[in-house]
This record gives structure tokens, sequence and C-alpha cells, in this order.
């Protein structure tokens, strides 16, 4: 069968009223034909036989992150949340580690090989999300961070006395200071200036430090704030937003480009930071910075397809999920609503982890891994290592796949002290399995996100023809039909036809000129079958 003829021959196979309309069912509904139903199934699949498999542009097939992943009561509130928001798995299971992390970063640190090993990971987590406008995306966040606005409530609603005492005291501490101080400029002789200056120093020495209500995370925050942040909250800080007012920031796009990146780095990496510069310092030994953020795909391309992003390694230190959006598919007339006793025990489980918080040591506390859970963390980076080699599988995402296996252990310690509380010593054998088990199907999902930000406008075109193609069931069409179809997009042909030219770089379509008697040729467009048919 020649190629010009494949749609021909899918004309006529589907032909028939019912069997067309079952093809044409299937193909709207991007599933596989039934072949119990449609007995041509099998000349559909003929066709596509002839078509070499499609690259769609920019696409990698990822797999759903289910919520089992996780902890029991945190597994229970995270598919509660996407049952009842009617959004993908996936991005309640990333925000669910965003919140564990806010609740045991710079308390805790995990030491794969033992917890008197120098090597050790902290355990502030960076995840992003990506999914379009529309995705409901507030709402979930708004749902899992709502127990930590509790907390936050509750502490200051208890240290609201104790502020008060506090500011009061400070208050007077300063004016008394400031009294003494032209109390000295005005000493008659060096002695009684000498004795001023002992007692503002003992002012200085007994005002009492500065208290604050506890903040668990911020929002929409610069990089100079942020410091400022960590310096008052006991060097840990999160940011949890579905905005891209962060990302922004980051990029430097409201300064020129030019934005620090060493707060954000450091924030990860737990290395002391130090700030001195005339209009403020900040001194941190053990900063702790959590990211849970929830991004349109076009923001993330946009914005993070600045090199300085890859090469300072900033977006190898996130942990991406690429879901598929579910927008269109939802079910506007079911209503569920997350069960009462699931959020309890959520809130409960959150706040224990938060016991105690407030008194934070010097150095964290440090949990091994137990020997069964070390032998399955050392196979999971063996296993990352042999492929990040020349023509290895993760060789293009190598900054990213490096950094997994850390990633890994901090997972697992965040999985243990979820289900076992802040009296776990150890990491067990289950919570590194499901670190692990998390952390293969994430891999993908970086592959996508990378390859996303390495798409150029050209793929995005051609990925919203195939989506209307597929929508539609349009196996074969005009230039101009596409054009009509998608005018918003493609105002100029010069435009439509790059799209259509990388289509047919990527067997995802074919292009001819079919004549017309006494008129320019018409422009067909063939989409690849097995776009619409899946093999059986």
């Amino acid at each position: 069968m020649s190629d010009r003829s494949d749609f021909n021959d899918l004309a006529r196979v589907a032909g028939g009223g019912a069997v067309a309309a079952t093809i044409n069912a299937a193909i709207a509904a991007h599933r596989p034909i039934d072949e119990s139903t449609s007995t041509p199934n099998s000349e559909v699949r003929h066709i596509g036989e002839n078509w070499p498999d499609p690259i769609l542009p920019g696409k990698v097939l990822v797999p759903d992150i289910p919520v089992d992943v996780l902890p029991t009561w945190v597994g229970a509130m995270a598919s509660a949340v996407a049952e009842s928001t009617q959004t993908p798995p996936a991005l309640a299971v990333m925000v669910s580690l965003s919140v564990l992390a806010t609740c045991l970063h710079r308390r805790f640190e995990v030491a794969p090989w033992g917890e008197d090993d120098d090597y050790t990971e902290p355990l502030s987590l960076w995840t992003l999300t990506a999914l379009p406008s529309g995705s409901r995306k507030t709402a979930v966040i708004g749902a899992l961070a709502s127990p930590l606005v509790h907390w936050e409530k509750l502490e200051r609603d208890r240290l609201r006395p104790q502020i008060a005492a506090n500011t009061s005291a400070r208050a007077i501490a300063k004016k008394r200071i400031e009294k003494l101080t032209k109390d000295a400029v005005n000493a008659e002789n060096e002695q009684d200036r000498e004795r001023i200056r002992k007692m503002i120093a003992d002012e200085e020495t007994n005002m009492p430090v500065d208290i604050r209500a506890p903040r668990l995370f911020t929002g929409d925050v610069t990089a100079e704030r942020l410091q400022a942040l960590l310096v008052e909250h006991a060097e840990r800080m999160s940011v949890l937003s579905d905005e891209a007012g962060i990302f922004l920031i980051m990029a430097g796009m409201y300064s020129g480009g030019m934005a620090s990146l060493d707060v954000f780095l450091q924030g990860h990496a737990g290395t002391p930071m130090r700030v001195d510069r005339a209009d403020r310092c900040a001194h941190v030994d053990r900063p702790a910075l959590t990211f849970g953020l929830a991004l349109q795909p076009g923001v993330l391309a946009d914005v993070a397809s600045s090199r300085r992003f890859r090469d300072s390694g900033l977006l190898a230190r996130f942990l991406f999920a690429m879901p598929d959006s579910n927008v269109g598919t939802r079910d506007v007339r079911r209503r569920y609503s997350i069960p009462s006793y699931v959020q309890k025990d959520y809130e409960a489980g959150l706040h224990g982890l938060l016991d105690g918080r407030q008194l934070v040591a010097s150095k964290p506390r440090v949990l091994g891994l137990t020997d069964p859970a070390r032998e399955v963390w050392l196979d999971f980076a063996a296993e990352i290592e042999t492929q990040q080699g020349e023509r290895g599988a993760l060789e293009s995402i190598a900054d990213w796949s490096s950094k997994l296996p850390g990633a890994a252990a901090r997972v697992a310690a965040l999985f243990e002290l979820a289900e076992s509380g802040p009296s776990a010593d150890s990491v067990s054998l289950e919570a590194a399995e499901r670190a692990v088990r998390l952390c293969r199907l994430l891999v993908e999902h970086a592959h996508a996100a990378f390859g996303l930000l390495g798409a150029d406008a050209t793929d995005t075109d051609a990925t919203a023809i195939v989506k209307w193609a597929r929508d539609g069931g349009h196996l074969s069409f005009s230039r101009r039909q596409c054009q009509k179809a998608m005018e918003g997009r493609f105002r100029s042909v010069e435009r439509l036809e790059k799209a259509l030219d990388r289509l047919a770089q990527s067997d995802v379509a074919r292009i001819d000129k079919v004549p017309n008697k006494g008129a320019p040729p018409t422009t067909m467009i063939r989409m690849n079958p097995k776009l619409f048919v899946e093999k059986g």
C-alpha cells in the first residue's frame, strides 16, 4: 500500500456508518479501537504500519505518581485532595513532600552511611509541578498547607503576651540607651563618660532577644528578604506557591537578569551563608530552604531556559513532576468532600512533627539508614551512576540525576519521620523502598521537564497542531483548514509552515501538494495513524 493511498484506504475502512462511528469515537477518546465491536481495526493498524513511530515534539511519556508512595496518613490526605479537586495525584504528592520538609528541615539530617559518617544530607526539598492555568493548583496547595497556617496562628496566640512584654522591654532599653548616649556626649570629664559607656554596654547586653511569632513558609519573596527570613526564623524557611513570582525573581526578571542565586543554592545544600553589605547583614550557619512550587509549563519553559539556571545547578536541585492535565475532562457534576477524619489525622500528624520545633539545637539530629535500607539506597545509587556516562540513558540530565540518590535519602528520612514521629532514630527498609520507588518514577518526569526547557516556539506550535488533530479526529486536513481552526495562534502562514515542517521531520505528519484544475495546488497534511490507533 503506497503512502499516498493511506488515507483513501482509511476512508474506505471507515466508510460504513456504524464502523465509522466506532473509529471516530475511539480516535476522539484517544484509545485503541475495540476489536470486539469493530472488525476493521486490523486494517487501520495495517495502515499505521506503513508509518514509522512518531516522535512528538517536546513530548515525553511520563508515569503516574500514585499517592501510595507516601506514608499512611499523608497518602490518605493527598488522595482525598486529588479526588476532591479532580487534579492529577502527582501534584498532591509533590506538595505533600514539600510540606513534610517544611516541618522537619533544619531539625534533622540523614546520613546514608551511618550517623557517625561525615556525609549527611539536609532534609530541605525542592519540588516543582508543571500544570496549566485552571488546574486548581491553588486549591491543592491550600488544602495541604492549611495545617501549617493553623499552627502558625496557634503559636502567635500562645506567644502574644510574651511578645508584647518582650517588645516593651526592648523599647525601654533602646530609650535608655538613647538617653545614656546623650549623657555621655555631654559628660564633663572622661571618667563620667567611661562610666556611662559601661552603663550603655550593660543595657545592650541585657536587652532581651527579639521574639517573633514563628513562620513556616512564605510565597512571593525577594532573595534579600528571604535571607532576612532565614535569620529571623531559626535558619529555615519554605516557599509554597502556585505563582510565578519567586521563579521570576530567581531568574532576575526584576533585577536586570542579575539576581543572586546564592541564598537559594546554599539553602538547599545547608552550607553557611554570609552576607555583609552596606544595607544588610545575614549570617546563617545551616540554612534550610524548601520549595513547593506549582507553575504553568510555559512559565517554566520561558524563565528556566536561561543557561544561568542550568549552569548554576539550580534546576538540578528540583524534583519535577510533569503530569498530564485533566482540564477539560473533569466531571463538573461530581462533588467529593475530604472526609473530616482524614483532615484531622493529617493535621494531627503535621502538628506532631512540629512539636518541639521552637527548641532548635545548634546541630540537627542525624538519622542513619538501617543496613537493609542502606543496601536498597546503594543499589539505586549504583543504578543511577551507570546510566550517567557517555551514551547512557541519563547522560543529558546527568546534572540532575547526580543529585537523585541524595534526594532519595532525604525523602526516605522524611517518610520515616512522618511514619515514626520525631523520635525516630534510623531510616527503615520500608521508608527507603518507598523513596526509591518515587525517585525512579521521577526520572521520566525530569526528562520531560528538561525537554520542555529545551523546546522552542516551533515545538510548542507543532504540539498544538497534534492536540487539535487528535481532539478533532483530523487524520487528514488542508493547511488552510488548520490555519482557520487555529487562527489565534497562526496569524501568518510562515509560522504554520514551520510547525508543519517540524511535524514532518519527526514522522508525525506528511505534507502533500494536491493538484487543482486551474488553481494552485492544495497543501494537504496527513497525520501519522499511530497517533490515533494504539497497537494492541
